[in-house]
């Protein structure tokens, strides 16, 4: 497929009611593929509220089993849109045993694949690993009607590792499902650094393996469950990059907004037989890399 019309949805979270986040979500992503888009992707743990401010065990009540309510709900929603819709939810595996999980619906197919998110962060506001177990699904990317999608989520944005072995198992899009944003407290100067290096870090991964890199953000303030903290502003600014990084959508910081692009896939070997940096990686010496430290 040389042509491939894509969107995203920036969305803010007002509350938990699941019902009324996936009636909202539903509503943009019909938007979406009326115009076009064949492959439409949401943002990271998008029916809720980030709960991951504080730890509370009351919050595994949002969790839901996969095949589940969500995954019932935007699988019909992509069978009756024939689309490729890439969502997140709070996945239970079992009592005790939970992933921050994205899952991926091809219209009339049902779901074709998931990605539990690898890295787990643990920061203040952050606190992801009282809720999520690591995934153990490795970097495998998802076969869909739209070619492979390497599936990858917030943290994980972070590792070039990740990225690059997606590209490695064939990926043809990167995508990040993504909820971040700042500290209230932050200086605005702390603030504009934070951001430059999210755009920063993602665009290079879109020129280190030559292939078009999709993230979608939250926006919107959300207050902390605990009193006296800041809570967290969600910077949105979601966007689409090309395979040299090049910045083809951009959203704003402090609304809702859909993006939508056609992407030339025919590009990325374009870029590949010009920047040829599979055939110059020097693989007889990164042994080192499966070391935690080099002492």
């Amino acid at each position: 497929m040389s042509k491939l019309k894509i969107g995203l949805v920036q969305q803010a979270v007002a509350n938990n009611d699941k019902q009324i986040s996936w009636e909202r979500t539903a509503k943009e992503v019909t938007a979406l593929a009326q115009q076009g888009c064949q492959l439409v992707m949401l943002q990271e743990l998008h029916s809720t509220l980030y709960f991951c401010q504080e730890e509370n065990t009351d919050y595994f009540d949002l969790a839901e089993p996969i095949p589940g309510p969500a995954t019932d709900f935007f699988g019909h929603l992509a069978e009756s849109l024939d689309i490729v819709l890439v969502t997140s939810l709070f996945e239970k595996r079992s009592a005790g045993l939970y992933h921050n999980t994205a899952v991926v619906f091809d219209g009339d197919k049902g779901m074709v694949g998931k990605y539990r998110k690898m890295h787990i962060p643990d920061d203040p506001g952050f606190y992801e690993k009282f809720y999520f177990t690591p995934g153990d699904m490795g970097f495998e990317p998802i076969q869909t009607s739209v070619g492979k999608l390497g599936l990858l989520v917030c943290w994980d944005q972070w590792y070039p590792e990740a990225a690059r072995l997606m590209a490695m198992a064939g990926a043809e899009i990167l995508l990040y499902p993504t909820a971040i944003g700042w500290d209230k407290t932050d200086t605005p100067e702390e603030q504009k650094r934070q951001h430059d290096a999210w755009f920063t870090i993602q665009r290079a991964h879109a020129v280190a393996n030559s292939l078009p890199v999709i993230v979608a953000n939250r926006t919107g303030f959300e207050a902390s469950p605990q009193a006296g903290e800041p809570g967290i502003e969600f910077w949105g600014q979601s966007f689409i990059a090309g395979p040299q990084g090049e910045v083809l959508a951009l959203a704003a910081s402090d609304k809702e907004e859909n993006l939508m692009v056609e992407l030339d896939m025919a590009r990325c070997e374009s870029v590949r037989r010009i920047w040829p940096y599979f055939r110059d990686r020097r693989i007889d010496a990164y042994d080192d890399l499966l070391k935690r430290w080099r002492d």
